[in-house]
């Protein structure tokens, strides 16, 4: 499906468009070690659809492959790089879910206890009630807690062209969290599955409660530094992107057509834990295939990360752990990851379940789609 999220997820490809962008429908033959060419015409498809450039990775048993297509820079026409590192968007949610199970592993927290137990009064009033909610439900999005990126308001600031005038506005977790429950909930805690960024900005404040040290900092300390993620960072309110890096662009409308605005830089508060970080292609695949290789967490831990819940009709192949995605493949087996969007960026990283075969990219656009399509042509090349 197309993916333009804009308006729909500042922190995440929403729901769907999250989750389809590895639910694939195509038959097609598994990888027998061809190379990565079909990826890279899949990249170039993307580009003739509108996308301004695409910078990616793959490693698997034959080696990495590194990939690019288009322009990293309108104005220069300078191209992307497979080094390139940018916004991520909702794929911080995972760094965090994984940081939460590690405490849990410590014995410092259980993830079936209620969000009220660490956060007092926080989650109350206009419906919602933190005692009857774990944070296990907020990893895995089925609280029932309303999704602050849907807010009319917010949306109007921050996904319009008023965006230009608010892109270095801080937001505190409170006030986000506040936003959402101006709201009713969604539905009530467990009876129900839907993607809220809210579930994940109480996780970094549920984090730096444990701790008594902000989430960014446990993130830097118990993954990043670890595996030597050096183009990866936990930005706050800086509203930089480090170099190596390209610009990045939205159309600020659901439209795909109309005037391109940079919007390289924005204060990634508004994002915050559901989706402020930045990475490369290359650290992804890194953290993925670590991941998933139990090099991250206990066996235990990585069990309940992958234990999913089906998220609706619309992505029947694709399920939701705990920050850690599912989704079938057309060819057999299936894949884990995460996607992510936020201005001007959309990215997606998966691995094959045993976490030997990575793969991370990034469009440096927001309106126009087609990451199923590269995920697809690197898993299952025709």
């Amino acid at each position: 499906m197309a993916v333009r999220t804009v308006r729909t997820g500042l922190v995440g490809l929403v729901a769907t468009a999250a989750l389809t962008a590895t639910a694939f429908t195509v038959p097609a033959q598994a990888d027998s070690g061809r190379g990565h060419q079909a990826t890279q015409e899949a990249m170039d498809a993307a580009v003739k659809g509108g996308v301004p450039g695409v910078a990616g990775q793959a490693k698997d048993k034959h080696g990495t492959w590194k990939g690019t297509s288009g322009v990293g820079n309108l104005k220069t026409g300078k191209p992307r790089s497979a080094h390139d590192r940018f916004r991520v968007g909702s794929i911080t949610k995972t760094f965090v879910a994984t940081v939460l199970l590690q405490l849990q592993a410590e014995g410092r927290i259980d993830l079936d206890d209620t969000v009220e137990e660490w956060l007092p009064g926080v989650v109350h009033g206009n419906g919602h009630d933190g005692g009857k909610i774990t944070v296990r439900q907020l990893l895995n999005h089925t609280s029932g807690i309303y999704n602050y990126t849907d807010d009319p308001e917010f949306q109007e600031t921050f996904f319009g062209k008023e965006f230009l005038e608010h892109r270095y506005d801080t937001f505190e977790p409170g006030e986000l969290v506040d936003i959402a429950l101006g709201h009713k909930p969604t539905f009530e805690p467990g009876k129900g599955w839907s993607y809220s960024n809210t579930n994940y900005i109480l996780a970094g404040m549920v984090i730096e409660k444990v701790t008594g040290t902000p989430y960014g900092e446990e993130v830097e300390e118990r993954v990043i530094e670890p595996l030597g993620l050096h183009a990866t960072s936990v930005p706050g309110t800086d509203a930089g992107v480090p170099k190596p890096s390209s610009r990045a662009y939205s159309k600020l409308s659901q439209e795909a057509t109309g005037k391109t605005y940079d919007v390289t830089e924005l204060n990634p508060s508004g994002a915050g834990a559901a989706g402020e970080m930045i990475s490369s292609p290359g650290d992804l695949n890194r953290f993925y295939s670590a991941l998933l290789r139990g090099k991250l967490l206990p066996a235990q831990e990585l069990k309940e990360m992958k234990t999913t819940i089906p998220v609706g009709d619309e992505a029947p192949q694709a399920s939701y752990g705990l920050g850690l995605m599912k989704s079938g493949l057309p060819c057999g087996g299936e894949v884990w990851g995460h996607g992510g969007g936020i201005h001007g960026s959309l990215s997606q990283a998966v691995t094959s379940p045993d976490g030997g075969h990575v793969l991370a990219f990034n469009f440096n656009g927001d309106w126009a789609g087609g990451s199923e399509a590269v995920v697809e042509a690197e898993y299952c090349p025709k």
